[in-house]
């Protein structure tokens, strides 16, 4: 899988589960930023920030004398961004960059926001040194990324669904990147000279007609169509995956656990 595609695609389909997406993770965000004390009048950096909803709530942490780069590979993205700062008139810069091409004066900022940007790249630990010469002295990064994607599991168990979960993974293990970066973040942040302030766990276990569980279901239905076009499974492993997701959802004490992440905030 090329680093240059989006892992689900950029469309407006994805707009709409990138936002159930947002409204599921917004707590665990705004608790790292709490943490890294975000603030009034601040530049912040949003690293991958998608159609950016993380970056309008920043804009509005900042307030109107403050900054928010948000930096995002996708023109459909950066667009939808552009026309939400113009609405809204709220302090955002959208970049449209490919973070290899992305440049940064020295010491301009005072925090970056990063989640599910470096698990699809190639050099994680280069680009985090990119980034880490933009900070100010003191200036913080709050990076929130999969542990351990193995997790990811249902009970009661669903055998299709359960091969396709598997083909999942599998296709992120094949690709140039790695998935489970967020466990040698520590390592990286620390070899490029930055402290560790905060690391915490983030496990989300969903149940069946809430919004946690719109999750991992919306993604099911982005990626494992791919997984057909790229030949991890075929047509009838699809439909039978479906069917599984259907029967999980109408057993009352059924869960999803979510795959693990780990926040890791780290400072100049």
């Amino acid at each position: 899988m090329s680093n240059k595609e989006y892992i689900l695609g950029a469309n407006e389909k994805e707009l709409n589960r990138l936002k159930i997406q947002h409204g599921v993770w917004l707590s665990e965000a705004r608790r790292g930023w709490e943490i890294a004390e975000f603030g009034i009048d601040q530049t912040i950096l949003d690293l991958g920030s998608g159609p950016g909803y993380c970056s309008q709530e920043l804009a509005r942490m900042v307030g109107e004398n403050g900054r928010v780069i948000s930096v995002d590979k996708s023109e459909l993205f950066i667009k939808h961004l552009d026309l939400i700062k113009q609405k809204e008139n709220i302090p955002i810069e959208p970049i449209l960059a490919d973070f290899d091409m992305l440049t940064l004066d020295s010491n301009i900022l005072n925090g970056v926001y990063c989640r599910w940007a470096l698990a699809w790249i190639p050099n994680p630990k280069e680009i985090l040194k990119k980034i880490s010469d933009a900070l100010a002295p003191k200036g913080r990064m709050v990076i929130q990324e999969y542990y351990d994607w193995s997790t990811h599991q249902t009970n009661p168990v669903m055998p299709a669904l359960k091969r396709a979960i598997g083909a999942s993974l599998k296709s992120f293990k094949d690709s140039d990147s790695e998935i489970d970066i967020g466990s040698y973040l520590t390592q990286y942040l620390t070899e490029i000279g930055l402290k560790i302030i905060s690391i915490r766990l983030m496990p989300k276990l969903a149940v069946p007609g809430s919004e946690l569980w719109e999750w991992p279901v919306t993604f099911y239905e982005s990626y494992f169509p791919r997984l057909v076009s790229m030949g991890y499974i075929n047509d009838d492993d699809l439909e039978d995956a479906k069917k599984d997701i259907k029967k999980l959802e109408a057993i009352s004490y059924s869960t999803i656990c979510c795959p693990l992440m780990v926040e890791v905030i780290a400072e100049k």
